[in-house]
């Protein structure tokens, strides 16, 4: 069995339907200011001041209405409480001034905007709009080294040969399936090849090759 087939064929067994591990949001709005709120912090950190955060201020325009005290206060579990007040706020009034209020669904657009990086706006696009992107965090670039997708050790250069390898396996689902399995099955840390059957899979194909 090819490698590819095998990866998509277990990451379908492992994790079917995937959901994301981001929660309390219903809008694109919403999501993208969890995606935001989520850099250098948890998804359990940002999933437990959204609730009340889009209580308060559900759109960009209610976030405006906000104090900056008041947003603040609402988001500084998440860590870098003023700078993404300040980026939140910011994004909020781009958003109502040039695209009615609603995420544009361009890359180029997005990245753009305050405090949204590439990574960021592709998570945003696979999960609002199904488009299929291949943002590539640590956990991705750790499976594409362990597996030998790619050597690079850059994001955007493992990024190019991941979707050259998936092809047009590439989907927002794919994307979540590799995050989860990272997580549960192929850690950096006490990484233990016989509980990762992918690894232990490709393990066994260069002992074959070998003799």
């Amino acid at each position: 069995m090819l490698m590819k087939e095998f990866i998509l064929m277990t990451l379908n067994s492992l994790f079917p339907n995937p959901q994301p591990s981001l929660t309390g949001w219903s809008t694109p709005f919403q999501l993208l200011i969890a995606i935001l709120l989520s850099g250098n912090s948890t998804d359990k950190a940002v999933n437990s001041v959204t609730p009340q955060l889009f209580l308060e201020a559900p759109d960009a325009q209610s976030i405006l209405k906000l104090t900056e005290r008041r947003l603040y206060n609402l988001i500084a579990p998440c860590g870098l409480g003023e700078k993404k007040t300040s980026y939140i706020r910011e994004l909020s009034n781009i958003l109502i001034n040039d695209f009615e209020g609603e995420p544009p669904a361009q890359m180029s657009d997005l990245i753009k905007l305050p405090g949204v990086g590439r990574k960021t706006a592709s998570v945003f696009l696979g999960i609002a709009y199904n488009v299929s992107t291949f943002p590539v965090d640590t956990h991705i670039l750790r499976l594409a080294h362990r597996w030998k997708i790619s050597d690079k050790r850059s994001p955007l250069a493992a990024e190019k040969d991941l979707v050259r390898f998936f092809d047009n396996a590439n989907t927002p689902k794919l994307h979540l399936q590799l995050i989860y399995y990272a997580r549960r099955y192929c850690p950096a840390l006490n990484h233990k090849i016989h509980n990762c059957p992918i690894c232990s899979f490709f393990a066994e194909r260069v002992h074959k090759k070998e003799n």
